[in-house]
């Protein structure tokens, strides 16, 4: 068992920038992450509205942070958490190797995860045809047509990157506009290999041979049925907290935390930070605020 002054949770911007300010306030820091450290900057092609950097790779952004927060001593381990108590005392979380971490304070900054698709083999086929992922997968659909479905900013930063590889992108959108920036939107709607059918949303995968080649969309108006040729499936269909494991009384109904704007909980020296809480805005730059934010306010309640 190993005692710290802070455990964050997630090491993503939000976490990570919570250990740049913990660590640097000589707070004995550990953060944990499940995955990647990064967080979803680690599947993100391009970084552009980022304060101070134009153009970044999102694996090179993610980088950069992870140097970053360790810089200052804080501790970074990739361990699955299977268990957190959050006594208003002490702070335990428990993980699959066995361990056990002890802590005055705790910041949950665990993100969100991708909604999965709700059609029929979808499961069976994420990793093989579907994926949630382009830059972790684009690379399998070289010179081949595939499909994004999504009107976010994701959605067509993404098919963005896949038109660099595919042959082409088709773009399916529930409604007839999009909810992304307008210079990503234009960015899309110059390029020639990028398709936009609007108003229309999936309706089944075209399986052949074991393997998926098309999907089959409805018109949303119409209820006409039309198939688009397509290898690879690309849902961006919005977002859930990771917070399965968190205490439920400091949730809202759509299971985030629920955060004050010194981001404290309900539970004395639990913070939350990032996308994982009640927030309006689910950016990079925000996540780097909420991380910084916490950190200052665990370091007051320690004093």
């Amino acid at each position: 068992m190993e005692n710290y002054d802070l455990i964050i949770i997630g090491a993503g911007p939000a976490g990570l920038s919570a250990a740049i300010y913990a660590s640097r306030a000589n707070l004995k820091t550990l953060v944990i992450e499940a995955s990647v450290a990064g967080g979803k900057l680690s599947k993100t092609h391009m970084i552009e509205n980022y304060p101070g950097i134009k153009e970044i790779s999102g694996m090179e952004l993610a980088d950069q942070l992870v140097e970053h927060g360790q810089s200052f001593g804080a501790k970074l381990i990739t361990e699955t958490i299977t268990k957190i108590e959050l006594n208003d005392d002490e702070k335990t979380v428990e993980t699959s190797n066995g361990n056990t971490y002890k802590s005055k304070a705790v910041i949950i900054a665990t993100g969100t995860k991708e909604k999965t698709l709700d059609l029929e083999h979808a499961d069976e086929y994420t990793g093989r045809g579907v994926s949630y992922c382009a830059v972790c997968d684009g690379f399998f659909y070289r010179k081949k047509p595939v499909v994004v479905i999504g009107g976010g900013n994701s959605a067509l930063e993404e098919s963005l990157y896949l038109a660099s590889l595919c042959s082409s992108v088709t773009i399916v959108v529930r409604r007839d506009e999009f909810r992304a920036e307008a210079k990503v939107v234009n960015k899309v709607k110059e390029n020639e290999k990028i398709n936009i059918i609007t108003r229309h949303i999936p309706e089944k995968l075209i399986i052949e041979d074991e393997r998926i080649t098309g999907l089959m969309i409805k018109n949303v108006d119409t209820g006409e049925i039309q198939n688009v040729e397509a290898y690879g499936i690309f849902p961006y269909i919005g977002a859930l907290p990771n917070t399965e494991l968190v205490d439920p009384k400091i949730l809202d109904e759509n299971g985030y935390i629920k955060v004050n704007a010194d981001m404290s909980t309900s539970i004395k020296g639990v913070y939350g930070a990032g996308d994982c809480t009640d927030k309006i805005l689910r950016q990079v730059v925000t996540a780097c605020n909420d991380g910084a934010v916490a950190a200052n306010s665990v370091i007051k309640f320690l004093k």
